[in-house]
């Protein structure tokens, strides 16, 4: 284990992200301007202490509560996160992870139900009557090989349902994800004279393929336990230093479907295409056509992507095959944009099959299993918690976010329950390292690089203070306009 840092990483200057200005170099902060009173969050004002990594900003105190607990909690959290880390499990498969996360929560004594949706475990801490907060972290990791050069990093190999060898790695942070989680559910089982409410901590399984939060909701997550008031997660980012999150109102994540389309030919051989219909060169306009859809047929102000992922035709060079396919990814922030791409990439692709005289129209299937939503954040709730996490980590640590086109399933669960949700960035990259790339015009790996590594104790830090914050905002004093 490396040993802990004495300070919270560098405060950093955000500059203005959209005028691309250079950010200013790190300005150091010491343990004991770290051991300061904020304006609380919950019931009245709250002291947060001698939180360590975390310099909290200075207000008078109320009923004040300590939560220097981080200080001798993080080693365990540490540990835990290398042991999640060295040890992933692929989506629908996260047994022993799941087993760990329930384990957690059941030593704090919530009431905890396992194989919820699948892999998914649900804690239920009761402390009176008050709001009802959902708390996320996803369990799943990802086939990919780890390559960082960490003494910790993944070795672990896997055998797919095909029989192939799969490398898998938490190549999207969900190790951080869950260790913040379980850090925030044991400030907070130790802290109960300070809130009133109901806490339900979900572990979720299967984010990676999209399909985790659905089972959980169709397995009676809203019925079986308390319906929340409001729903929380947080996920690492490359794009902000480790000690920032950033607060997004509206669209957080795109809406995502995957479009699978087969084109049908007369094959043959390659010295006689003139006896053949070619489908792969039905494929070859089909794909070239589709990016008129976002540059010719949607509103330069709604955001819209459509990528063809894999082309597949034929086995040799001199046949002309019967079939070639191709893969889409398809992804926008509004149902109607979403629906207008959909209904596009299927009139052009029968489209060109018409064109070249295919015998048949071609087979356009939209994946149910690997479809998603838009995260939209409550701007209301997003607003309310922004300015309590700015009491608690300073305005120069909170800051705004930017949608990304990226997927998640975190939306379905305030969807469905009808409550304000939101998902928090938290910033993963040394502070350092991410100033210079920032000056050299660079992006530092993220989230799905085999070369992602966050730098894990200041982002686990302020993933625990993000979540333990919102909900002491939450349920330490009356919901407003909820």
């Amino acid at each position: 284990m490396l040993p802990l840092r004495s300070g919270y990483p560098p405060t950093v200057d955000w500059a203005d992200n959209v005028k691309g200005e250079a950010m200013t170099q790190p300005t150091p902060v010491t343990v004991g301007k770290v051991r300061r009173i904020f304006q609380g969050v919950g019931l009245g004002l709250f002291c947060l202490g001698t939180i360590g990594l975390l310099g909290f900003q200075s207000a008078a105190a109320q009923n004040p509560v300590e939560l220097s607990e981080l200080e001798t909690l993080y080693p365990s959290l540490d540990a835990l996160y290398i042991d999640l880390h060295k040890n992933p499990e692929l989506s629908l498969r996260e047994e022993r992870t799941a087993a760990k996360m329930a384990s957690r929560l059941r030593d704090l004594g919530f009431e905890v139900t396992e194989h919820v949706g699948g892999n998914g475990v649900v804690g239920v801490l009761r402390n009176g009557q008050g709001p009802t907060v959902l708390v996320r972290t996803d369990m799943d990791a990802l086939p990919v090989k780890e390559n960082t050069g960490l003494n910790y990093a993944s070795t672990v190999v896997v055998k797919s349902d095909a029989g192939e060898s799969v490398p898998v790695a938490h190549a999207c942070g969900h190790d951080i994800h869950m260790a913040s989680w379980v850090g925030a559910a044991t400030l907070l089982a130790h802290s109960k004279d300070r809130w009133h409410g109901t806490l339900v901590f979900v572990g979720q399984p299967a984010e990676e393929v999209l399909q985790g939060a659905d089972a959980m909701v169709r397995d009676g997550l809203l019925t079986r336990f308390p319906r929340p008031d409001f729903a929380l997660a947080i996920h690492d980012t490359n794009l902000l230093p480790a000690g920032q999150i950033g607060v997004i109102a509206g669209p957080a994540f795109a809406a995502s479907n995957a479009v699978d389309i087969t084109f049908y030919g007369k094959g043959g051989h390659g010295a006689l295409p003139h006896l053949t219909i070619d489908p792969l060169l039905i494929a070859a306009r089909t794909v070239v056509t589709l990016q008129t859809i976002v540059a010719r047929e949607v509103n330069p102000f709604d955001p819209a992507v459509v990528t063809v992922g894999t082309f597949r035709a034929g086995t040799k060079r001199n046949v002309i095959a019967d079939e070639a396919k191709i893969e889409l990814t398809v992804r926008s922030y509004k149902p109607e944009v979403q629906k207008h791409l959909l209904e596009s990439i299927e009139r052009i692709a029968k489209a060109e099959a018409a064109a070249a005289g295919a015998p048949r129209e071609p087979s356009v299937v939209v994946d149910a299993k690997e479809a998603s939503e838009v995260v939209f954040n409550d701007p209301a709730l997003a607003t309310r918690l922004e300015s309590a996490l700015r009491r608690a980590v300073g305005d120069a640590n909170v800051v705004p976010g930017m949608p990304t086109p990226g997927s998640e399933d975190f939306g379905v669960f305030g969807r469905v329950a009808g409550a304000p949700s939101v998902l928090l960035r938290v910033g993963a990259i040394e502070p350092g390292e991410f100033a210079a790339a920032k000056a050299a015009g660079k992006t530092l790996p993220g989230p799905h690089s085999p070369l992602f590594a966050p730098d894990r104790e200041p982002t686990i830090r302020t993933g625990v203070a993000a979540f333990t914050v919102s909900v002491l905002d939450l349920l330490g004093r009356p919901a407003q306009g909820h």
